[in-house]
């Protein structure tokens, strides 16, 4: 029996533009001859590095280790030699630089030894979470959350549903598509594994409807798995931001998470297309993640198409393989035309999080100045999260941020709706955006201050205790000594009374 399907308010019907870069297969980049990984591609800390500048590295090598709960390890994409160990550019909107590793390749791609694993039913759940971080994999759908995180539900949950997310939604990202035509097989493998390291009492495949070579080609690698328990594939109705985690499982489930709740309070747990590939090569390959599919697409590439791209590579020689005709430093987007951000320099590195970079948008409005709100309300029916976006940008503007928490700033996605009907065409998202940055700042530095209040009062508490135990130590000298100079005076009292009877006697 086919379950009805739920949906999610807002949304939008947005042009695809994916033909063009889903007419060829997936390509593989040509190996650059230096390769420069920051040290965070992830959520959470960055890895530590673990190799020096000389040293000589092998394929799939971990060159830094993960530092803290919230962070993954970094191996090296290709063989070659550790350059550098320095501040570089990376792909930010900030534009400023992170720690990096640079490696210089030899051309010679040499793998280090793999272990891979025969039977992963032999292995525990904690055991296939602690390869799953090893290996460096995090969320591939944008986010790069750390993947071993979310395969660990915690001793008060039980997880029902495990979703595998390949809607894919924003426009002229084509990546997962792609991935799920040509290595159906391979997901399915991640997916057995993710299954079983969760415990998960059912699995669902979401996938859009404008898909359906992917849909045929997941179909057919699910029924070569017969053994496969409450395992189903569901397509879902093609609407802008599906893709978006709380989004999706409205639609799959019906069930909405809550504000400031996670997925797994409902037994859900979601995890990327590409994430499942990544899984099973980690685990039945002995493989790290260092590489990835990278759309590269818009009206500026004469050959678009999917590329399988080793991270680190210069996204300006995956522009120049693509044949893009741009002039250098000509501005990019490094993700969607919706949720994803402009730069300019192409000399940064391609990371675990880049699913596209789109040179030249089609149709696209010429940038003009912001004209005042006019209170339309087409944001707030647009809004996929049922917000108010007009209010939270007055109040983002005007720096009034307890009141944006009042809003739930933070249960805005950034899909970007409402900076797409905008007809005043005021960048919501960036103020939004700036909001969130303030906020934390502020709990940052609050943090701080309240640290360093603790400190200063465990340092005066101290001092007064030692402060205490002196003057304590002093009255008990002090009472030493007199009762050893009542003592000795009644000693001495004693004695002379003594000599007193003595002479008596006499």
């Amino acid at each position: 029996m086919t379950k009805t399907l739920g949906s999610f308010p807002g949304g939008l019907k947005l042009p695809g533009h994916k033909k063009r870069s889903t007419q060829t297969p997936i390509r593989k980049t040509p190996l650059a001859k230096r390769l420069t990984l920051p040290l965070q591609q992830h959520i959470g800390s960055a890895a530590i590095p673990i190799v020096d500048v000389g040293d000589k590295v092998l394929k799939g090598q971990q060159i830094a280790r993960a530092d803290g709960h919230v962070s993954v390890c970094l191996h090296a994409p290709s063989s070659g030699t550790i350059i550098a160990i320095e501040d570089q550019p990376i792909p930010h909107p900030s534009g400023l630089t992170a720690p990096c590793i640079t490696i210089e390749t030899d051309g010679e791609d040499r793998w280090v030894e793999r272990h891979p694993v025969k039977d992963y039913r032999s292995l525990s759940a904690h055991e296939i979470r602690q390869i799953v971080r090893d290996a460096g994999i995090v969320g591939l759908g944008g986010a790069g959350f750390p993947s071993f995180i979310k395969l660990n539900p915690g001793v008060h949950h039980t997880v029902e549903t495990l979703l595998l997310n390949g809607a894919e939604c924003e426009p002229y990202i084509s990546c997962d598509d792609m991935l799920m035509r040509e290595r159906a097989d391979g997901i399915i493998d991640g997916v057995e594994i993710m299954q079983y390291a969760l415990r998960a009492r059912e699995v669902i495949l979401a996938i859009e409807d404008n898909k359906p070579q992917a849909i045929s080609a997941m179909e057919l690698a699910l029924a070569s798995r017969p053994h496969l328990q409450n395992t189903r594939l569901v397509v879902v109705p093609t609407r802008y931001p599906t893709g978006g985690e709380k989004q999706l499982i409205q639609v799959v489930t019906g069930k909405e998470v809550p504000s400031n709740g996670l997925p797994i309070d409902l037994g859900i747990v979601s995890h990327n297309m590409g994430t499942a590939y990544a899984v099973g090569r980690a685990i039945h390959h002995g493989e790290p993640l260092i590489s990835r599919i990278v759309t590269v697409t818009g009206k500026d590439v004469t050959h678009a198409g999917n590329f399988e791209t080793l991270f680190g590579t210069p996204i300006s020689e995956v522009l120049a393989y693509a044949e893009t005709k741009r002039e250098p430093d000509e501005a990019f987007i490094l993700g969607g035309p919706m949720m994803g951000f402009s730069l300019s320099g192409d000399n940064l590195p391609v990371t675990k999080t880049a699913n596209c970079i789109l040179a030249g948008v089609d149709d696209a409005a010429p940038a003009q100045e912001p004209l005042p709100c006019i209170r339309c309300g087409d944001c707030a029916s647009a809004c996929p999260a049922s917000l108010l976006p007009q209010q939270l940008y007055w109040h983002s503007r005007a720096k009034d941020f307890d009141q944006t928490r009042d809003y739930n700033l933070f249960d805005c996605i950034e899909c970007g709706c409402c900076d797409y009907v905008c007809p005043s065409k005021i960048p919501l998202v960036s103020y939004f955006r700036f909001a969130k940055t303030e906020i934390m700042n502020q709990e940052r530095e609050h943090k701080k201050s309240d640290l360093a209040r603790d400190r200063f009062e465990t340092r005066q508490a101290r001092l007064e205790r030692e402060q205490r135990e002196k003057e304590e130590r002093q009255r008990q000298r002090k009472a030493a000594l007199a009762a050893s100079k009542a003592k000795k005076e009644q000693q001495e009292k004693t004695a002379e009374t003594a000599d007193a009877d003595n002479k008596e006697t006499e």
